[in-house]
């Protein structure tokens, strides 16, 4: 596995300290980003996933931790945005340029609106996609928020 990714370049460019950490990923997994923490061995809550969305018609992505579902509602929200859906995966994959399971919030093809999860800042460390499956950045979550330009918001969807 290449260890150098589109995500990992741009992380360098940007003068990021992080720490690489490839897992076997499980393509069958229910729930990849909490079956990326149990292979490394760390809570779920730190292991963020990235979701690509589309926000009123236009493409953002969503960081959150890996063991809780996101809130259209509120991640619309934050965004300024009328409705927010899902994003195909194949739409998903052609914008950032990263298969699904892999895709990184760094690196993608084109720059997006980003959010992270507020609570995420809180956290001395987070573990995000590689930009490869099977392959985790860990580093501070405040570099996210400076790299990308990312909004933190509450995007967490309560029972």
């Amino acid at each position: 596995m290449s260890k150098a990714t589109r995500a990992t370049e741009m992380l360098d460019r940007s003068g990021v300290t992080y720490a690489l950490q490839s897992y076997d990923y499980d393509p069958g997994a229910d729930r990849i980003g909490v079956q990326a923490a149990l292979a490394l061995g760390v809570p779920a809550a730190q292991v963020l996933k990235t979701l690509m969305i589309m926000a009123d018609n236009k493409p953002a992505c969503a960081i959150l931790p890996s063991d809780c579902e996101l809130s259209m509602k509120k991640l619309a929200a934050a965004l300024g945005a009328k409705s927010a859906e899902m994003m195909k995966p194949t739409d998903a994959e052609r914008i950032t340029g990263f298969k699904v399971g892999g895709i990184s919030p760094f690196g993608q093809r084109r720059s997006v609106p980003t959010v992270i999860e507020e609570q995420a800042l809180a956290l001395e460390s987070v573990f995000v996609n590689g930009g490869q499956r099977g392959l985790q950045i860990k580093l501070d979550p405040k570099q996210i928020v400076r790299v990308l330009g990312a909004k933190a918001a509450s995007l967490i969807a309560t029972a």
